[in-house]
């Protein structure tokens, strides 16, 4: 990989290849996950369909020069923009599952809370690009924090829990990569302990409250509340060391496990995989963290390594939440899991994540460090 940042115009697939045959191999497997093999109706077809859109969207943006994610105008244009969407679905969305989600337009549904984390993500690496000297000042952790907690707010209200936690950890992440001073750190954990605690008592939904008391207790509700985490938990375990082999879990197949393509994809996957099979989808998601971890270190400016640890960081976070849940270590709250769960809008942004990954390292190495940093205070 010496030659990865080539001048060339394809230098950034250079750079990026790993990352989508990763990412490309995950899908796949999502897709046989999915998939009924002729026993019934399927989303495995149409899933295809979004893993070549979303493969559009990486080599688009893997071959554009993306440099222009850094300027101010750009990034504040794209957070109002996700404002007025998330705000838009309070009144114009249908309820999906409960919570007003997703605008759906007939053949496919938009969820506006998924360029939302990429914005996010953007605003954070900009902000703590520009003040890494002064992140000592607790004032910074403050800001920052009113911009992700506005965005968090919205999705509450809609509601979606689990999509807020994912808001959180992209934030609490990017603000101990930024270099937080551990006495900060406390007092953030203070913080946050005191927003759950009126959250509990003041935010949450009697079904979202019910669902945390089923993750303490789950038998007491096996029926009701605690049902999708029982059944979760026997899809993972019936799996055993090699699984029931592809096409023959029983548990989704048979629709015991409900969402078992996207919310529990993963405890779908280990009842026909088993632990020989979560191994290995848990090394390549280690694999691409890894990926961009060294990426992120040979990044030149200070944005652009931000914004990859950022991508990283929400990987990691719907990683730990999904398999979390599927397993029965953390209360439902409905997530999907990078690549692997069927949806279109989620699978389109994480692809476009990685291409403007691959397009920052490329070109923000095609120009000497001086003209970077120039460009960066822009």
């Amino acid at each position: 990989m010496v030659e990865i940042f080539n001048k060339s115009p394809f230098a950034a697939l250079k750079v990026g290849w790993p990352l989508y045959a990763t990412a490309l191999l995950l899908s796949l497997i999502g897709v046989i996950t999915v998939s009924t093999f002729g026993q019934g109706p399927s989303v495995a077809g149409r899933q295809l369909i979004w893993v070549a859109l979303s493969s559009v969207a990486f080599f688009a943006c893997a071959s554009v020069d993306m440099r222009f994610i850094r300027r101010t105008p750009v990034i504040i244009t794209g957070y109002l923009a996700v404002m007025a969407l998330l705000a838009a679905l309070l009144v114009l969305a249908h309820p999906t599952l409960g919570a007003k989600s997703w605008f759906n337009f007939g053949f496919f549904s938009f969820q506006p809370a998924d360029p939302a984390k990429i914005v996010l993500i953007a605003l954070m690496a900009k902000y703590f690009s520009r003040r890494h000297m002064e992140i000592g000042y607790f004032w910074h952790v403050i800001v920052s924090g009113a911009y992700a907690g506005t965005l968090i707010l919205l999705i509450l209200v809609e509601p979606d829990l689990g999509m807020a936690t994912i808001f959180a950890s992209i934030w609490f992440g990017m603000v101990l990569v930024s270099g937080i001073p551990v006495r900060h750190l406390l007092i953030v954990l203070m913080l946050g302990v005191v927003a759950a605690t009126g959250l509990w008592f003041g935010g949450l939904h009697a079904y979202q409250r019910a669902r945390i008391m089923a993750f303490v207790n789950p038998a007491a509700d096996i029926h009701g509340s605690g049902y999708n985490a029982y059944q979760a938990v026997v899809a993972a375990g019936s799996g055993q060391i090699w699984g029931k082999g592809i096409g023959y879990g029983t548990q989704s197949k048979l629709r015991f496990l409900p969402e078992y393509d996207t919310d529990f994809i993963f405890a779908a996957f280990a009842e026909e995989w088993g632990f020989v099979g979560v191994t290995l989808i848990l090394l390549l998601y280690g694999l691409l963290l890894f990926q961009l971890l060294w990426i992120a270190r040979r990044m030149p400016t200070n944005f652009d390594t931000l914004f990859t640890l950022g991508v990283a960081i929400l990987f990691l976070a719907h990683i730990t939440v999904h398999v979390g849940i599927n397993l029965g270590l953390l209360p439902v709250t409905g997530t999907t899991v990078p690549f692997m769960s069927s949806g279109g809008s989620h699978l389109i942004i994480e692809f476009a994540a990685l291409g403007i990954i691959a397009s920052l390292a490329q070109h923000s190495r095609s120009v000497p460090r001086e003209e970077a940093l120039v460009e960066l205070e822009g």
